[in-house]
């Protein structure tokens, strides 16, 4: 092999469209754009979804859900993660710690799911109805916020 004699491999490389030169080169006069309408003009185009005037599929359906703002904000634990944890008094900074709440959380909700039969006493996370029966039976309280 030498300098001389290096070519690129064959099919690798193929000549750019020329349109507009001719019957013979198969793409003359309409350019392979077919015969008059909006495609067939420069610059005739139309933004994605125009449907001609029609009304848009995107705009004919209705508007729908919801999506919260404060959803990375909030997160709830159950009774057994409670259980699970060491020490009485149970705050924010306890749960964040233990990494049982990410670190961007504001508000916590104890929510009635396992079971607890130790004590604990929860400051300035809420519960549920049913958690919080469940929380004072066991013999533990919850702090109002």
């Amino acid at each position: 092999m030498q300098l001389n004699t290096i070519k690129p491999a064959a099919g690798a490389k193929h000549a750019k469209r020329r349109v507009g030169r001719g019957i013979g080169s198969g793409l003359g006069k309409t350019c392979g754009r077919g015969h008059k309408g909006q495609k067939s003009r420069a610059g005739g185009f139309h933004k994605v979804g125009f449907e001609g005037g029609q009304m848009p599929l995107h705009r004919r359906l209705p508007k729908r859900g919801f999506k919260s703002l404060t959803l990375p904000f909030n997160a709830e634990i159950t009774l057994s993660d409670l259980q699970g944890l060491a020490g009485d008094e149970i705050d924010m900074l306890t749960l964040k710690a233990v990494g049982l709440v990410p670190e961007l959380t504001k508000s916590v909700k104890v929510i009635l799911s396992g079971e607890i039969s130790r004590k604990v006493t929860l400051k300035g996370v809420g519960a549920t109805a049913g958690a919080k029966a469940a929380i004072e039976a066991a013999g533990g309280s919850v702090a109002a916020e």
